[in-house]
């Protein structure tokens, strides 16, 4: 089992992973749009794609999910979950799926409206996705795992929940 993460690692630094996962013709080469997530604590989005470009919104919530809407080299055209749109720089975003949750919703065991409740995410919380089926994903917060209905998150692709 210990070959895999080396393998990877070769994987990675010979620049072949990078080819097997994007293929879109962007300067990220991954399609648009898609969902991304904050990676800092504290982040500008500017009007536009230039450090020139005034600063339009401040964001300090990391893990805040993203949908790019567009791209320039080194850019990224981003709409926040109140559907604000700016431009962050690249290093600023990871690939780490997150989604917003705007209401209190129930996380339970299984992707059952009759399960049992494991938690309770409040309005406003941001959640890890871990997965989707048959219209539920299952998140993870502060240890914590559950099952929600797709429609009660902000931050999915269809391709998420298996729609093209």
């Amino acid at each position: 089992m210990r070959a895999w993460p080396f393998l990877l690692s070769i994987l990675l630094l010979s620049g072949m992973a990078p080819a097997l996962a994007q293929d879109a013709e962007t300067p990220s080469g991954y399609p648009v749009p898609r969902f991304v997530s904050l990676k800092v604590g504290v982040a500008n989005g500017r009007a536009g794609p230039s450090r020139e470009h005034p600063i339009v919104w401040r964001y300090v919530r990391e893990g805040l999910p993203l949908r790019v809407t567009a791209e320039a080299p080194d850019w990224r055209r981003v709409e926040d979950p109140d559907g604000e749109v700016t431009w962050m720089h690249h290093s600023l975003l990871s690939g780490r799926r997150t989604v917003y949750v705007p209401a209190e919703t129930e996380l339970r065991i299984r992707p059952d409206d009759e399960a049992n409740v494991e938690a309770v995410a409040e309005a406003g919380s941001i959640l890890d996705l871990e997965r989707c089926a048959d219209g539920w994903c299952r998140f993870e917060a502060q240890g914590m795992h559950g099952w929600a209905r797709a429609e009660a998150v902000w931050g999915l692709m269809p391709t998420d929940l298996g729609q093209d």
